[in-house]
C-alpha cells in the first residue's frame, strides 16, 4: 500500500504543477515494479475519477470550456476509451506490456518535445473525431495519455491553450468513467489496494502541487517528467522482452 501511496503523491505532484501527465506517470510506475497492464490501467483510471471530475467541473466553473469543442470531443473520446479498455482485457498482460511501455515511451517523448517548443496561437481547423478516438484509445490501452496527446495536438496546431486545457479536462471525465465502466463490467476491479493507495497519495500531494507549480518552472519539471518516464519505459520494455 505504500508504494501504491508514493506513486499516487509523485503523480499528482506532477499532475497539479504541469496539468498533465498523471495517467502516465502513475501506469509508467505501476509497470516498472510489475503490475500487470490491465490492473494498471484499470487502477489509474479509476482513481483518477475524482481527479479529472473536480478538475472539469473548476474549468467550466471559471469559463474556460469551449462547450462546442468539448461536445466534440465527448462521443469519439468515449468510443476510443471503451475500445481501448476492451482490447486491453482481451490481451494477455505479458504479451501487451512491452508494446504499452513503448507507447509510454513516445508520450514521454511528447511532453519532452513539449517543453522546449513555443507555439503561437493561429486559425486552425483539426479533425477532432480522429483526435478524440485515438485520444480515448491510447488513454485506456496505455493508462494515461488523453491529455498528452489530445491537449498537445489543440495547442500545437493553434488552437487557444486555455480553452484547449479546459475543454479536454471536462471531456475527459466521461472518458474516464466510461473506461472504468468497460473494465468493471469485463474483469471487475480486484485492486482496491492499489487504487486507494493511488487515492490517499493524490490527496496528500494535492496542497503540495500548488505549491510545486508555483516555485518550479514548468519547463523544468516538464524536462525531469520526460526522462523520467522515459527512463521507466525503456526498463520496462528490457525487463519484459529479456
Amino acid at each position: 500500500m505504500i508504494v501504491y501511496i508514493i506513486v499516487g503523491f509523485v503523480a499528482q505532484i506532477i499532475d497539479g504543477a504541469l496539468g498533465m501527465a498523471y495517467g502516465v506517470t502513475s501506469t509508467t510506475f505501476l509497470l516498472s515494479i510489475g503490475i500487470p497492464p490491465v490492473a494498471a490501467s484499470a487502477s489509474v483510471h479509476t482513481a483518477e475519477i475524482f481527479a479529472s471530475g473536480a478538475s472539469g467541473l473548476a474549468h467550466l466553473r471559471f469559463g474556460n470550456v469551449d462547450k462546442k469543442l468539448f461536445k466534440r470531443l465527448l462521443i469519439p473520446g468515449v468510443m476510443g476509451g471503451i475500445l481501448g479498455a476492451y482490447i486491453l482485457t482481451a490481451v494477455p498482460g505479458e504479451a501487451i506490456k512491452p508494446f504499452i511501455a513503448f507507447y509510454l515511451l513516445i508520450m514521454g517523448l511528447i511532453i519532452l518535445r513539449r517543453a522546449f517548443k513555443k507555439v503561437e496561437e493561429k486559425e486552425v481547423k483539426t479533425k477532432i473525431l480522429p483526435l478524440g478516438i485515438s485520444g480515448g484509445f491510447f488513454d485506456a490501452i496505455g493508462g494515461g495519455g488523453w491529455g498528452p496527446i489530445v491537449t498537445s495536438t489543440l495547442v500545437a496546431r493553434g488552437h487557444n491553450p486555455r480553452f484547449s486545457i479546459g475543454s479536454v479536462n471536462l471531456a475527459e471525465f466521461f472518458v474516464t468513467v466510461a473506461e472504468v465502466a468497460t473494465f468493471l463490467t469485463i474483469i471487475g476491479l480486484v485492486h482496491w489496494h492499489i487504487i486507494i493507495g493511488l487515492i490517499i497519495g493524490g490527496v496528500l500531494a494535492a496542497p503540495l502541487a500548488a505549491y510545486v507549480c508555483k516555485r518550479i518552472p514548468s519547463r523544468a519539471l516538464m524536462i525531469i517528467v520526460g526522462l523520467l518516464i522515459m527512463a521507466l519505459s525503456i526498463r520496462t520494455i528490457c525487463s519484459a522482452l529479456l
